[in-house]
């Protein structure tokens, strides 16, 4: 439930989301996004999480990066980190759940509601601490994939559960097939995906 005089803000888990929506089969359109949550209240702030690989000279998630940054989104990003795991596999990680869980906390004191893209059970112990302080928190992710991308303790937590596959058709297009040469406003894939916890 939003209402349309309240004071909200996004908080988007980039890897996450992106997970969530490649196991259901789109893209999202991040202006799109934008305009919807505009239109359902008084949109303060929208965040965006994501590591960066910086030693490499083109990063194909540099352009929605980009995009993004110049359209409305605050970025938050950190470079990722790189190493070979014990297969001899080249793995990144990048984990943002401190500092989205940070200025999530600060941002409570000036919204009445936080709208959460990301499925992580890691974010439980926060949702209980904005609603302690008088937020209400919606968190939006899939219980329709194969495994769900929502840890349940989550999902329960929350005040509102927004089911992304509902949302395909106000925010979404369809996916790209070339994913190495992403366009702005698209995710590819990153680091750290999937709900944990």
């Amino acid at each position: 439930m939003f209402y349309r005089d309240e004071r909200l803000a996004l908080f988007i888990d980039g890897s996450n989301l992106y997970a969530a929506t490649k196991a259901l089969g789109f893209d999202i359109d991040y202006k799109l996004l934008r305009s919807e949550f505009l239109r359902r209240g008084k949109l303060v702030r929208a965040f965006y999480y994501t590591a960066l690989i910086e030693n490499e000279e083109y990063s194909p998630i540099r352009p929605l990066v980009d995009w993004l940054d110049y359209n409305g989104f605050t970025l938050v990003t950190k470079p990722a980190k790189e190493f070979t795991d014990s297969t001899g596999r080249r793995k990144v990680k990048g984990n943002m759940d401190i500092e989205l869980a940070i200025d999530a906390m600060e941002m409570a004191n000036y919204v009445e509601h936080i709208v959460l893209f990301s499925g992580d059970g890691d974010f439980r112990p926060l949702v209980a601490a904005l609603q302690r302080k008088g937020v209400r928190v919606s968190v939006v992710s899939t219980i329709r994939s194969s495994p769900p991308m929502i840890a349940d303790d989550l999902r329960r937590q929350a005040d509102n559960f927004i089911e992304l596959e509902e949302l395909r058709e106000v925010i979404g297009r369809p996916p790209r097939e070339d994913r190495a040469a992403p366009r702005n406003g698209r995710e590819t894939e990153e680091a750290d995906n999937g709900a944990e916890g």
